[in-house]
């Protein structure tokens, strides 16, 4: 009899730690998920900001060039005064 009550004890006892794992594995992956959907956002959002950082990089760039070109087009025409 005593035997009895304890299987019974143990077998409800490996119940409840069973259903408790189950809860706490869906917890775990339900916030891995929204976890992942928040990363996903936020590289998105980064993305859009580096893409807009680089174009405007690239204007300035450009803009840089064509300003460094008339400078080297008016140091030769000085140095051909010059030196001419």
């Amino acid at each position: 009899m005593m035997t009895a009550v304890a299987w019974t004890a143990i077998a409800l006892l490996a119940a409840t730690l069973g259903g408790a794992f189950f809860c706490v594995g869906a917890k775990i992956d339900a916030l891995g998920a929204s976890l992942n959907a928040r990363i996903d956002g936020l590289g998105n959002r980064l993305d859009g900001r580096i893409d807009a950082l680089t174009s405007r990089i690239d204007r300035l760039d450009s803009n840089l060039s064509a300003r460094i070109d008339v400078l080297a087009s008016r140091i030769d025409t000085h140095l051909d005064r010059h030196a001419g």
